[in-house]
């Protein structure tokens, strides 16, 4: 940025501080969403520039962010609202696009999935010109800034997309190291940045494609084509040398973790999960009365559903993120009673204390300040 818009832009925030003090309850922030809604300080928020289809269920939406965005690390994902029939949603989405674009601009990449609701809402009702609330970069599913690696990158249907933003960080850069890329797909037409991806690997010479088709046999056989150590072995032979980089379905990354266990590696493995690993949950296990003390609902719940989707289905709209408990943004305070972690099985019982309610349900009678 020039020395002049620096300057332009520390006097507009001076004047806008200066002015906020004047503006009680609302702030000039929400009279400059008004005028646009880029400028608002009180929220951030980015304007959809184009979409891209890139499968017949997949779309890329390139989003220009407003004031106070900063920049990302390849491999974050940052969270994503919009409003549905009324009711705000929030979601999470990695970043698919380089650090080192030029435009000011970041991309999306979604799929839409059976059944979510936000996913089907941008692949298919979002357009040019619209507005969407958007967080600030998150994650630590990235590459080390500092030290060389070779890495392995195993993924599969949209698990893709916050390794195609380390790919195009290596490309913008030109420093494409020794690369093997595993990545699987039901059928050709499915691999979202397919055509882009065939084009890295005839660029780079260091970067290995290795596209596995799994119902390209037909859905009686596609379990052959699956992840197993015979396959790894055999598309990447140096597996064993290699840092490995993880995204996609459950089951291929339950795989791939139980793999690098028994190899004794696992703390070169790096992954990023859809969902949560959740523990099993007591056969004893009962749930109670949940009173959510800010909304003044009282609902009962059992105890293995998410105190996220008790409230949802008792009327109310918390304020969420990933729904797995990795950002934080549903987090309510614990007013009485106790609840269980549904990833470790601890138990929460000490008033004041935060809880993730997207992964922790009711253990007897319990109060939420939510």
């Amino acid at each position: 940025m020039l020395p002049m818009q620096q300057e332009a832009n520390s006097l507009k925030a001076r004047l806008l501080d200066l002015a906020g003090l004047f503006a009680t309850p609302l702030r000039p922030s929400h009279y400059l969403e008004l005028v646009n809604p880029l400028w608002t300080t009180h929220r951030l928020q980015a304007r959809v520039e184009s979409v891209w289809d890139e499968t017949a269920d997949a779309r890329t939406l390139t989003l220009r962010p407003g004031r106070g965005w900063r920049s990302h690390r390849a491999g974050q994902f940052i969270r994503v609202g919009a409003s549905i029939d009324g009711l705000r949603h929030t979601r999470t989405y990695s970043i698919s696009s380089a650090p080192e674009r030029g435009d000011e601009c970041i991309t999306i990449t979604v799929k839409a999935v059976d059944g979510g609701r936000v996913s089907r809402h941008l692949v298919r009702q979002i357009k040019p010109g619209d507005y969407l609330p958007i967080g600030l970069p998150q994650g630590e599913f990235v590459l080390p800034e500092a030290m060389p690696v070779r890495p392995l990158f195993i993924t599969a249907g949209s698990g893709i997309t916050p390794v195609m933003a380390m790919l195009r960080s290596y490309a913008a850069l030109g420093r494409m190291p020794d690369v093997t890329h595993i990545h699987y797909a039901p059928h050709a037409y499915d691999v979202i940045f397919g055509n882009e991806l065939k084009a890295l690997a005839a660029a780079h010479p260091g970067y290995k494609l290795k596209l596995v088709h799994t119902r390209e046999l037909g859905a009686e056989l596609s379990q052959r084509r699956h992840f197993s150590a015979e396959q790894l072995a055999e598309l990447c032979p140096d597996w064993a040398e290699r840092d490995v980089w993880g995204c996609g379905p459950a089951a291929l990354l339950g795989a791939v973790e139980s793999h690098w266990n028994q190899a004794g590696r696992a703390r070169h493995l790096h992954l990023e999960r859809f969902q949560a690993v959740l523990a099993p949950v007591p056969a004893d296990a009962a749930g109670g009365h949940v009173s959510f003390t800010t909304s003044k609902c009282e609902t009962d719940a059992d105890g293995h559903t998410p105190l996220l989707r008790v409230a949802e289905a008792a009327g109310l709209n918390p304020a969420h993120g990933c729904r797995m408990g990795i950002c934080h943004g549903c987090d309510a305070v614990l007013v009485s009673g106790c609840v269980r972690d549904l990833r470790t099985g601890a138990l929460i019982d000490e008033p004041g204390d935060k809880v993730q309610v997207c992964v922790s349900a009711a253990c007897g009678d319990v109060a939420l300040a939510l």
